[in-house]
């Protein structure tokens, strides 16, 4: 488990260096109940070198569901502390999460690592007559967090006829992507660059 929470712990601390040397492809809808959201269901997939050594380590441990589940447990905490690496805002305000996702799930697809979970709303918003934002990012731009494709944000059956979503791909100048592919592994951004964000997808559910 060592060389795991290593591997992860390097991943996803606030102080990674840069610019991206990993990739995670976003796939999310949202959950809703009586026209508000409760929740953000999330599946994150790892490129296969972020993936190799999670699943070599388990396996090395015959796939046994205690070490995924504790793999699970160990990548939860650590996107605790970084608020998940997601901003949620409904009209302009922040919305807060819940501490804990009460669902989640490390599995394996291929060569590559998949972590699910439902991400909960410290209360529900609603979507009448809303404008809710979400953005999935790493500070400072080491992990890439995008959505490939504009149907990889899906928003469920009962608010479809009421709702519309957009992805907006962000489309930095060429100083910025140069000074980006600049950075090696042992270069920091600066920080008050807010690098990640600068980068980051902005997905936008409009409501009636």
């Amino acid at each position: 488990m060592i060389g795991i929470l290593a591997l992860i712990l390097s991943m996803i601390s606030p102080f990674v260096w840069a610019h991206p040397h990993s990739f995670i492809d976003l796939d999310s809808s949202l959950v809703t109940d009586n026209q508000t959201i409760t929740g953000v269901n999330m599946v994150w997939s790892m490129d296969e070198m972020t993936s190799a050594e999670l699943l070599h380590d388990a396996s090395l441990a015959k796939d046994s569901p205690a070490i995924w589940q504790s793999m699970a447990d160990e990548l939860i905490a650590n996107a605790a502390i970084q608020n998940y690496f997601t901003e949620m805002r409904s009209g302009g305000q922040p919305v807060e999460f819940g501490k804990k996702p009460e669902k989640y799930a490390l599995s394996r697809k291929g060569n590559k690592a998949i972590l699910s979970f439902v991400l909960p709303l410290e209360k529900p918003v609603s979507l009448v007559n809303n404008v809710i934002t979400i953005s999935t990012y790493e500070q400072s731009y080491y992990v890439d967090m995008s959505y490939v494709e504009d149907d990889n944000f899906r928003l469920p059956a009962d608010i479809a006829a009421s709702c519309s979503v957009s992805i907006d791909t962000p489309k930095p100048d060429a100083s910025l992507l140069d000074y980006a592919q600049s950075l090696d592994k042992d270069d920091a951004p600066e920080e008050d660059m807010a690098l990640g964000s600068q980068f980051a997808q902005t997905v936008t559910i409009t409501c009636k």
